[in-house]
Protein backbone atom coordinates (compact mmCIF):
# COMPACT_ATOMS: atom_id res chain seq x y z
CA UNK A 1 0.00 0.00 0.00
CA UNK A 2 1.08 3.34 -1.35
CA UNK A 3 1.24 6.34 0.92
CA UNK A 4 -1.29 8.03 -1.04
CA UNK A 5 -4.00 5.12 -0.55
CA UNK A 6 -2.79 4.51 3.66
CA UNK A 7 -3.79 8.36 3.83
CA UNK A 8 -7.21 8.14 1.66
CA UNK A 9 -7.85 4.75 3.91
CA UNK A 10 -7.31 6.78 6.83
CA UNK A 11 -9.50 9.81 5.88
CA UNK A 12 -12.55 7.48 5.39
CA UNK A 13 -11.92 6.04 8.65
CA UNK A 14 -12.09 9.08 10.26
CA UNK A 15 -14.95 10.35 8.17
CA UNK A 16 -17.18 7.14 9.28
CA UNK A 17 -16.02 8.23 13.15
CA UNK A 18 -17.31 11.72 12.50
CA UNK A 19 -20.81 10.37 11.07
CA UNK A 20 -21.02 8.43 13.61
CA UNK A 21 -20.35 11.37 16.16
CA UNK A 22 -22.36 13.48 14.34
CA UNK A 23 -25.37 11.02 15.02
CA UNK A 24 -24.67 10.79 18.18
CA UNK A 25 -25.04 14.18 19.02
CA UNK A 26 -28.18 14.43 17.09
CA UNK A 27 -29.73 11.97 19.33
CA UNK A 28 -28.72 13.27 22.09
CA UNK A 29 -29.45 17.14 20.61
CA UNK A 30 -33.39 15.16 20.32
CA UNK A 31 -33.37 14.78 24.18
CA UNK A 32 -33.01 18.33 25.07
CA UNK A 33 -35.08 21.33 25.60
CA UNK A 34 -37.13 23.06 22.83
CA UNK A 35 -34.97 25.84 23.30
CA UNK A 36 -31.74 24.73 22.82
CA UNK A 37 -32.57 21.82 20.30
CA UNK A 38 -32.92 24.35 17.28
CA UNK A 39 -29.27 25.83 18.02
CA UNK A 40 -27.85 22.12 18.58
CA UNK A 41 -29.59 21.24 15.24
CA UNK A 42 -28.15 24.09 13.61
CA UNK A 43 -24.50 23.45 14.56
CA UNK A 44 -25.20 19.77 13.29
CA UNK A 45 -26.52 21.04 9.70
CA UNK A 46 -23.33 23.12 9.93
CA UNK A 47 -21.06 20.45 10.95
CA UNK A 48 -22.72 17.62 8.64
CA UNK A 49 -22.08 20.49 5.56
CA UNK A 50 -18.41 20.48 6.49
CA UNK A 51 -18.39 16.94 6.59
CA UNK A 52 -20.17 16.42 2.79
CA UNK A 53 -16.97 19.02 1.55
CA UNK A 54 -14.24 16.74 3.10
CA UNK A 55 -16.61 13.45 1.48
CA UNK A 56 -15.98 15.71 -1.72
CA UNK A 57 -12.47 16.76 -1.05
CA UNK A 58 -11.63 12.91 -0.48
CA UNK A 59 -13.08 12.16 -3.46
CA UNK A 60 -10.80 14.55 -5.33
CA UNK A 61 -8.43 12.87 -3.71
CA UNK A 62 -8.98 9.64 -4.80
CA UNK A 63 -9.11 10.35 -8.62
CA UNK A 64 -6.20 12.82 -8.29
CA UNK A 65 -2.73 11.78 -9.72
CA UNK A 66 0.18 10.81 -8.24
CA UNK A 67 1.87 14.05 -8.07
CA UNK A 68 -0.92 16.50 -7.45
CA UNK A 69 -2.11 14.39 -4.17
CA UNK A 70 0.35 15.78 -2.09
CA UNK A 71 -0.60 19.04 -2.54
CA UNK A 72 -4.50 18.22 -2.07
CA UNK A 73 -3.65 16.59 1.19
CA UNK A 74 -3.00 19.75 2.80
CA UNK A 75 -6.46 21.58 1.53
CA UNK A 76 -7.78 18.09 2.98
CA UNK A 77 -5.64 18.35 6.04
CA UNK A 78 -7.18 22.36 6.46
CA UNK A 79 -10.79 21.49 6.20
CA UNK A 80 -10.38 18.28 8.59
CA UNK A 81 -8.43 20.61 11.11
CA UNK A 82 -11.76 23.38 10.92
CA UNK A 83 -14.38 20.21 10.94
CA UNK A 84 -12.27 19.04 14.49
CA UNK A 85 -12.65 22.78 15.84
CA UNK A 86 -15.80 23.16 14.90
CA UNK A 87 -17.05 19.38 16.65
CA UNK A 88 -15.17 19.96 19.66
CA UNK A 89 -16.63 23.65 20.04
CA UNK A 90 -20.24 22.16 19.23
CA UNK A 91 -19.84 19.68 21.80
CA UNK A 92 -18.50 21.76 24.26
CA UNK A 93 -21.56 24.24 23.71
CA UNK A 94 -24.01 21.35 24.46
CA UNK A 95 -21.98 20.33 27.72
CA UNK A 96 -23.32 23.57 28.81
CA UNK A 97 -26.70 23.47 28.21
Amino acid sequence: MNDKEKYQGEMEAKLQEWGAKLDGLKAKADEVGEGAKGDIHGKIDTLNAKKAELEAKLVELKSSGDDAWQSLTAGFQRAWDELSHSFEDAMSKFSQE
